[in-house]
């Protein structure tokens, strides 16, 4: 299948004006799943993710010929991913004129409304908890935990040392571990 091209065949079919559109639909092929996941674990709305996704590869398009290729392509199209997820988040925030917690509220909210939802089951409790860390936290945790990104890699996504990230991501762990000991409401 011709997803599974490496970047450099995906982005010189890109950089052709004749096969340009199909090296970007196989871009898109090859990451749209891992990077909506990505998305949907920090906006949590499956709608909501599909439109910070469609934001991305956007953003992809116009942004794709002046990529330099200094990162890997995945690298970059999850920093683009990060940081329109967290822009979201903002504009959200800002909308609403509401706090902090009341946003995790809204985002605990729309886990629970999850038809699959169920409180007493362990993977539940850890969106919770997920949910519960501050956003720069939970975006190092998922990478992390569900993307299982190495940490120079999350450091060129971030833009932060890998000192600096691995702090985040113990404090995180510690902070999930206690919530679920705790057994916090759910």
């Amino acid at each position: 299948m011709a997803v599974s091209q490496d970047d450099k065949t995906l982005l010189a079919l890109y950089r052709i004006p004749d096969t340009k559109e199909k090296g970007f639909t196989l871009i898109i092929q090859k990451y749209q799943e891992r990077l909506y996941w990505h998305i949907r674990r920090m906006v949590m709305d499956h709608d909501d993710a599909n439109d910070v996704l469609q934001n991305v590869f956007i953003k992809v398009w116009k942004n794709l010929e002046n990529f330099r290729e200094d990162a890997q392509l995945y690298t970059w199209l999850y920093k683009i991913a990060t940081n329109e997820s967290l822009t979201f988040l903002e504009q959200q925030k800002r909308k609403t004129s509401i706090s902090l917690s009341e946003v995790e509220t809204g985002l605990s909210n729309k886990l629970r409304a999850d038809p699959q939802f169920d409180p007493n089951k362990l993977e539940w409790k850890l969106q919770r908890a997920i949910l519960s860390l501050p956003d720069k936290q939970r975006i190092v945790f998922n990478l992390r935990y569900y993307d299982e990104m190495p940490y120079e890699e999350m450091s060129k996504v971030l833009e932060t040392s890998e000192g600096a990230l691995k702090a985040s991501y113990h404090h995180a762990v510690k902070k999930i571990e206690e919530y679920i000991r705790k057994g916090a409401d759910i």
